[in-house]
């Protein structure tokens, strides 16, 4: 009886989105759908959900009952894709697509990865689908959020937190990625080919505490491809005063602002002229 039950709703689910779809131009749906493609390490993590509103409703401990798993926003389930290997929560998860489920409680949430990406809303959801679950604790909010809001903050190349807010209640999901490995290997592969990436590795060696030696020589080599480029003149300045050699740091500054006054480039002078003004 209790699948017989769950395949009706989900028929019904389905005839519902037909007739959404084929009557989208007369009737916006009351739960706007949102896509988020983040940049994260090398890849990109996408973010399918739909956005419910409050509507002078008590939510949590309401219309979503604590303790029940709930599909996370509305319609179908929110599906969260990753194109390469990513730690959440201290847990590693492959590339794939899954479907993020939660169970809310008063003081702490469940959340959970669940391999069965597509699926209407959490009828059909099984536990012994899940890849992976955790806890989080909420954070109670002053200002109420209207609508329901997923959104990635606090970016960097390795790591960002993926938050969720309603009503008023926040939840933060940590994440990181390895990409510096993949990098190293990516430029160690590269400078074994005809077009080398001197530019580009000498940036990243200087900027991820790398071997500088390895980061001037390239940036000398990036250098001859354009000896008044003033980008070059800066990296190699910003290089040399990490090294320790003022001087030379000094002299390169000079020359960089020289160069971006000839190109009447405003930006690189400025730049140039910092790397200089942090020597004196």
């Amino acid at each position: 009886m209790k699948k017989t039950l769950s395949s009706i709703i989900t028929f019904l689910a389905v005839l519902i989105c037909v007739g959404s779809a084929k009557a989208q131009s007369l009737i916006p749906n009351p739960s706007s759908g949102q896509t988020i493609i983040q940049d994260f390490g090398l890849g990109k993590v996408t973010l399918n959900y739909y956005r419910p509103n409050v509507k002078g409703r008590k939510i949590f401990g309401g219309l979503e009952s604590y303790g029940a798993v709930w599909r996370t926003g509305a319609n179908n389930a929110t599906t969260i894709m990753f194109t390469d290997e990513v730690v959440i929560a201290g847990n590693k998860v492959s590339a794939g697509k899954y479907s993020l489920f939660t169970i809310p409680e008063k003081e702490s949430w469940t959340i959970i990865l669940n391999k069965t990406a597509d699926q209407w809303g959490a009828y059909d959801y099984k536990k012994e689908d899940d890849l992976l679950r955790f806890t989080s604790k909420p954070i109670i909010t002053k200002e109420k959020t209207e609508t329901f809001t997923m959104q990635f903050s606090d970016v960097t190349s390795g790591s960002m937190n993926l938050n969720l807010m309603w009503e008023n209640v926040a939840i933060s999901i940590p994440m990181t990625v390895d990409y510096d490995s993949k990098v190293m290997e990516n430029i160690d592969k590269a400078m074994m080919g005809e077009k080398k990436p001197y530019f580009a590795a000498a940036q990243y060696y200087y900027s991820n505490g790398k071997d500088l030696n390895k980061a001037l020589s390239w940036i000398n080599e990036a250098e001859k491809s354009d000896t008044k480029a003033p980008w070059f003149k800066l990296w190699k300045a910003r290089i040399q005063l990490k090294m320790g050699d003022k001087k030379a740091a000094a002299e390169t500054a000079k020359m960089g602002i020289e160069a971006a006054k000839e190109a009447k480039n405003d930006e690189y002078i400025k730049l140039n002229q910092n790397v200089l003004n942090s020597i004196k």
